[in-house]
């Protein structure tokens, strides 16, 4: 059997990166937007003489940072996550054993 991207070998390993990857590129396409648009705010407050964009590239900028711990630090896959669910499994077997 050929073991392609169209007939993968672990369908459920096949579906994890399909996610991952999607989650990753929903990211990416979110801090995209967003140096868009507080680009475009930006200049129209200081075209105005004004400051008051700072206030939204800051909201956002904290929603980005959230929605990017989430990708890159909690999800499987991510360094955080895959660290605190080899401690569990470690605590788990010794408690097992003990």
């Amino acid at each position: 059997m050929v073991h392609t991207a169209l007939n993968p070998a672990r369908p459920d390993i096949e579906r994890a990166a399909r996610r991952r990857a999607g989650a990753k590129m929903g990211w990416y396409i979110h801090a995209f937007v967003y140096v868009l648009v507080n680009l475009g705010l930006v200049t129209l407050s200081a075209a105005n003489g004004h400051t008051w964009a700072v206030y939204p590239l800051m909201g956002w900028g904290l929603g980005l940072l959230a929605h990017g711990a989430v990708v890159w630090l909690l999800a499987p896959g991510g360094g955080l996550y895959d660290r605190l669910l080899e401690r569990e499994r470690r605590a788990l077997r010794a408690r097992d054993r003990g």
